[in-house]
């Protein structure tokens, strides 16, 4: 589950893909089968939400994690780096950063 917590010991990792109206649908498909069959299943995995603007140009995953390492071995893995290639090739960029929660309201 996820929480946005200060208190929370875990690593927060938010990822903002950028792709055209024509291939967010496609993108998106990628996303949830990589959550529901691989990222979800790895060590140290806590939750993730993904979003989608309204525009369909944008979308921001929100995930976290028990360590920073646990999200690095499965960033490494051999099945995420082929699955990386795949979201690669339907969206103009994407970038996973690593934050820390400093205050959390509501």
């Amino acid at each position: 589950m996820l929480t946005i917590s200060k208190a929370e010991t875990c690593q927060t990792v938010i990822t903002t893909f950028e792709m055209t109206p024509g291939t967010c649908q496609d993108l998106m498909e990628e996303l949830v089968d990589a959550y529901e069959n691989f990222i979800s299943r790895q060590p140290g995995f806590v939750g993730a939400g993904l979003h989608v603007n309204d525009a369909q140009t944008r979308i921001a995953n929100y995930s976290q994690w028990k360590r920073r390492e646990d999200f690095q071995a499965m960033l490494r893995s051999p099945e995420m780096r082929e699955r990386t290639r795949r979201f690669n090739a339907l969206c103009r960029s994407f970038e996973p950063v690593m934050y820390d929660v400093v205050e959390a309201y509501g």
